[in-house]
């Protein structure tokens, strides 16, 4: 089971976290068990951008994103090349270290 390592992120985890998650998941359910609440307004039906990450470690073993996932990434804030949908990312073996950016392009944050 991977190891999953959440950087400081001032309103969502302020000391950062560490955390186990299980095999075949995505990201964003493993996040979620892990009581980080990350915005996921469409609820995981890879329909915005709010639950957009960027794996700073282990990136390569996220899987291959497909052109839907590549397109809405293209409207996410802070976009770098390491940038994924949370929704998007079925967790393997592989450790990941996450950050999560600072911003969502929600006006508002969704009370899930």
């Amino acid at each position: 089971m991977p190891t999953i390592k959440i950087l400081p992120h001032a309103e969502l985890c302020p000391s950062g976290t560490s955390f186990i998650a299980k095999h075949g998941i995505t990201l964003c359910t493993a996040l979620l068990d892990a009581d980080v609440e990350i915005e996921h307004a469409c609820d995981q039906s890879l329909a915005c951008t709010t639950c957009h990450v960027i794996v700073r470690e282990g990136f390569n073993t996220t899987g291959e994103m497909d052109e839907k996932e590549e397109d809405l990434l293209d409207r996410a804030w802070g976009l770098t090349s390491l940038s994924r949908l949370s929704c998007q990312v079925k967790l393997g073996t592989a450790d990941l270290t996450i950050e999560l950016p600072k911003y969502t392009i929600n006006h508002a944050r969704e009370n899930h």
